[in-house]
């Protein structure tokens, strides 16, 4: 499971999000093996009033917060990275001075999921990748 939420400003997420959202399931799905139908974005379009960062960002800048079930490898974490920052700059024209990302992972038990905990949902894709 990886549940993603894209922060930005209001306008910049309207503006971008089918490419960001294409970008982010196209990093996805390579280095967890994640499957094509399990996509879950969430675009929280910010203010600019209530979206404070520092002066060497533009008005493109994103934080991208991914929660994800624990098992995946270090390897793998740090390939999505890289594909991320390089598919956002292709598909979205956004640069990765104006990209931050973070990993949040958790462990299945501590997810619901359709009825069942986390950890007794069977998966069509592996973990530990």
């Amino acid at each position: 499971m990886a549940q993603i939420k894209i922060y930005g400003l209001k306008p910049t997420l309207s503006e971008k999000r089918e490419q960001l959202s294409h970008a982010i399931h196209e990093a996805i799905m390579p280095a967890l093996e994640y499957p094509l139908e399990k996509k879950f974005h969430r675009f929280i379009g910010l203010e600019r009033n209530d979206f404070i960062h520092p002066e060497d960002r533009s008005d493109q800048y994103i934080l991208i917060e991914i929660l994800m079930f624990t098992g995946r490898s270090q390897e793998a974490k740090k390939e999505l990275v890289r594909q991320l920052f390089s598919n956002i700059e292709s598909s979205a024209g956004i640069t990765a001075q104006d990209v931050e990302i973070t990993i949040i992972e958790m462990p299945r038990e501590n997810w619901g999921i359709r009825g069942l905990p986390g950890d007794e949902l069977a998966l069509n894709y592996p973990v530990n990748v």
